[in-house]
């Protein structure tokens, strides 16, 4: 039994072969090919954050696959507060065949998986956000092949999206380079603990300087909402727009895990441009996720 709670829990080579496995089950969709390796399974899908693409992937990767999901809110369990979340564990993993968790601490996840019976996913944490990952690597091949050897840019907050490409940039072999204002740089273990080479600026241009994609997300993340203001005055100069993107490499591509606000981290222009691709990046969390599910699932 596999979990998936960081891209750091498959090797290398399993991630190269699901990111090609996504872009086969994306053209059979496509295609309108019926195909049900999931059938009679059941997903069990824990929200303590809400999420629309998050839903709508892992809910619609299941139907598709022939199986079944449950939405569980915060009002319908008492994870970690109530019951244990040990307990929790052991109960809901004795009835369904995987559980997909999104949540805040990531420590929450990693004790429910040691007492789970299934797989568990992360759909995400405070920590780490390795599905939508799965998800950026397949757009970023479907648009210009292979990423080993290039370098990608990272502008803004040093979050959990920054913190799964820092694993990423370890597992699929890429340069990646951080741009955040002071004192919003990611966490120092995390960067020390891959073998890749990571560089931490605080500029954007010169950390985007002949960048091969470019990625961004929103300045105040979910349960950050109080430090908004703030954080509009120290991410003024972080905001990705056409002179970020006139630095980059000339074929740069744009991404933003959604949702995006235009004027804040993202100009219009960028991510409605020809450089942006994420709404097939968007896209692509059902594919990728269907990816996953298979391999950690499938008989």
């Amino acid at each position: 039994m596999r979990h998936f709670l960081t891209l750091k829990d498959l090797s290398p080579a399993e991630l190269s072969s699901l990111i090609d496995r996504a872009a086969e089950l994306k053209k059979m969709q496509h295609a309108g090919e019926i195909y049900q390796p999931l059938k009679n399974k059941v997903l069990a899908m824990i929200f303590e954050k809400s999420s629309t693409r998050t839903r709508v992937s892992f809910e619609s990767a299941m139907i598709q696959f022939g199986g079944g999901s449950i939405f569980l809110s915060p009002d319908d369990t008492q994870l970690g507060r109530g019951e244990p979340v040990e307990d929790s564990a052991r109960v809901i993993s004795s009835m369904v065949d995987a559980v997909m968790i999104r949540t805040f601490e990531h420590s929450k996840v990693e004790t429910f998986a040691r007492f789970s019976s299934v797989p568990v996913i992360n759909a995400l944490t405070d920590d780490y956000h390795p599905c939508q990952l799965l998800a950026d690597m397949q757009t970023y091949k479907e648009h210009r092949g292979d990423i080993r050897g290039k370098t990608v840019v990272w502008i803004g907050d040093g979050n959990n999206m920054c913190h799964s490409y820092i694993n990423a940039a370890q597992q699929f072999g890429f340069k990646l380079n951080i741009a955040t204002p002071v004192g919003y740089e990611p966490s120092q273990a995390i960067v020390n603990g891959v073998d890749a080479e990571i560089s931490l600026f605080h500029d954007p241009i010169i950390a985007a300087t002949d960048a091969d994609l470019v990625v961004t997300d929103v300045w105040a993340s979910m349960g950050q909402e109080e430090e908004q203001r703030k954080r509009e005055a120290l991410f003024a100069d972080f905001q990705v727009n056409a002179q970020t993107m006139s630095v980059a490499a000339q074929d740069a591509l744009f991404m933003h895990c959604l949702p995006a606000h235009r004027g804040e981290e993202v100009t219009a222009d960028v991510i409605d441009g020809k450089q942006s691709v994420v709404w097939d990046e968007a896209e692509n969390r059902l594919h990728a996720q269907k990816a996953l599910l298979e391999f950690l699932c499938a008989n």
